[in-house]
């Protein structure tokens, strides 16, 4: 059996199908950002874009995953869903719409699939850049077949800190969690796809994000890949039921984390003594090459 007693042949069918049915959305969604038109967007609220992309994405891959797995639930951005389903999947179509109606190489589609409310596979993918980045609990995190790790910086004045923004939350608090960043040294950046901005941490390309606000489609996939990583994260989700709701969301390389939990106002889940440090080592996962 694996984590919360799934059995193992159904988890890997699960593992198998968020690869493919990732690469096939990426695909889709490759091929209309590159047919789309200037202005091609609308607004679904202060700097929130919606593209057709979002909603054809979105509906090739709840099409996808109920032609497979019919008893499974699935939350999207864009159509919504239940989380009552003990097997869930959380969907967005497309991450960094911004980006993507701006003619912006940096957007992606986000899966990540859940099993009584502890997610356990994750899917991160730009198909503009071709970079996949895929997650199973406990056992591995990868880019494009490759074992990921944190960094292991220790010292905030040489880091690079990503930070998000939500109409959630008041000016002046992120502009206080700014000010703190600022006087940890930390250098700070923003990259308008909170997903990819998760895959970077777990990459080690960063070695920070935060988002006061963050919906779970947008967040799931990605705080996988950093545990796994061997990176530390915040409390959020820590209940099935939250993830209906979305949260505060912390990804941090350990040698920082005290910091930045600190500097955002961001409480860090416990440590997790269950979590081998050296899992990407010895990954041998079945991995197909993008």
């Amino acid at each position: 059996m694996t984590p919360n007693n799934i059995k193992t042949s159904e988890l890997e069918k699960r593992e198998a199908a968020l690869h493919s049915i990732t690469l096939t959305a990426g695909a889709l969604a490759l091929e209309s950002y590159r047919a789309r038109q200037p202005g091609d967007f609308t607004m679904k609220g202060q700097q929130d874009f919606l593209t057709e992309a979002d909603t054809l994405v979105e509906k090739h891959i709840r099409h996808a995953i109920n032609n497979r797995f019919p008893e499974d639930g699935l939350l999207g951005e864009e159509t919504g869903g239940s989380i009552s389903s003990t097997s869930l999947w959380v969907v967005d179509p497309i991450d960094g719409t911004a980006n993507f109606a701006r003619g912006i190489d940096h957007f992606c589609i986000a899966i990540a699939f859940v099993y009584q409310g502890e997610t356990l596979l994750g899917a991160i993918y730009n198909p503009a850049t071709n970079e996949m980045y895929l997650a199973r609990k406990g056992q591995y995190v990868t880019k494009n077949g490759q074992a990921l790790r944190v960094s292991n910086i220790t010292d905030t004045h040489s880091s690079s800190f990503e930070l998000g923004w939500s109409t959630r939350v008041s000016q002046e608090t992120y502009l206080a969690t700014v000010s703190s960043l600022l006087v940890s040294g930390t250098n700070i950046r923003r990259g308008a796809s909170g997903a990819l901005a998760l895959a970077w941490v777990a990459e080690g390309r960063t070695d920070g994000y935060a988002e006061s606000h963050m919906n779970a489609w947008d967040c799931l996939a990605g705080l996988l890949m950093v545990r796994e990583a061997g990176g530390r994260t915040g409390v959020y989700p820590n209940t099935h039921q939250e993830i209906a709701h979305g949260g505060p969301i912390l990804a941090v390389a350990p040698g920082v984390a005290e910091q930045f939990s600190n500097d955002t106002m961001i409480l860090l889940a416990a440590k997790d003594n269950d979590q081998k440090e050296t899992n990407n080592q010895s990954a041998t996962k079945l991995e197909l090459t993008v």
